[in-house]
């Protein structure tokens, strides 16, 4: 900041306020009690599921043995269990958290081939209802699907990828969709067929694929209507 060779309270201070009167950075909202606990939800949702898979992948190392310990094994299983309960008590929670304000919104998101009722609830979650976004490109570029370029001189040409500078859970769980929405979404399927054909990999396609889910999410979200195969490919461009 300005290579300043003062740092106290007060000089930092100004240059925040200075940082946020140049860059028009808007004000702070804070979460509502129900995007609160969403949000906790959701971290402890994704906690629960690696110890889950963890207990999986013990479970088959134990099974691979060929004379599992029954007193290991029966331990173990009952951590699966209680996993499994846990998971789905936390999943039923979100559920009921998201209906009490969003319940249109998650009927809408749903209705989209490839997009399951986890990913509508964490999208609905994460953009405070779509709220948060005024474009269907910056939604994008939250998730870390859009690509960057690395160029300097003529020396310097690096490969194009994604920024992945966004949320890795939202990404990830739409990296998922991506495989149901390339068979059942029209829109979905003919940009992964038409990317395959001119020789691209298969991984390029699927980002594209990832970016027009969120492009018809974003679209049906504003608009207020289900998904239309003919109609959202119109209101999900740009």
């Amino acid at each position: 900041m300005k290579l300043s060779k003062i740092k106290t309270d007060k000089s930092d201070a100004k240059a925040i306020c200075e940082y946020a009167l140049a860059n028009k950075v808007p004000l702070y909202n804070a979460l509502t009690n129900v995007q609160a606990e969403c949000l906790q939800l959701f971290r402890l949702l994704d906690s629960y599921l690696k110890k889950r898979t963890a207990t999986k992948n013990k479970l088959h190392g134990e099974e691979v043995l060929g004379i599992p310990s029954k007193y290991v094994y029966s331990s173990l299983k009952r951590n699966l269990k209680h996993l499994d309960k846990e998971v789905k008590g936390i999943e039923a929670r979100l559920l009921e958290l998201v209906k009490q304000e969003q319940q249109q919104q998650l009927t809408l998101l749903t209705s989209i081939p490839g997009i399951g009722i986890k990913t509508a609830l964490f999208l609905v979650v994460v953009t405070d209802g779509f709220t948060k976004f005024e474009k269907a490109s910056q939604l994008c570029s939250y998730v870390g699907t859009t690509p960057t370029i690395r160029e300097s001189g003529s020396s310097v040409r690096g490969r194009s990828r994604i920024s992945k500078v966004g949320n890795k859970k939202l990404r990830n769980l739409l990296f998922l969709c991506a495989f149901n929405a390339c068979k059942h979404n029209k829109g979905c399927r003919e940009i992964y067929e038409r990317i395959v054909a001119k020789g691209k990999s298969k991984k390029l396609a699927l980002i594209a694929v990832v970016n027009k889910l969120l492009k018809q999410a974003f679209a049906i979200a504003k608009s207020g209507l289900p998904y239309d195969e003919n109609y959202v490919s119109i209101l999900a461009k740009g």
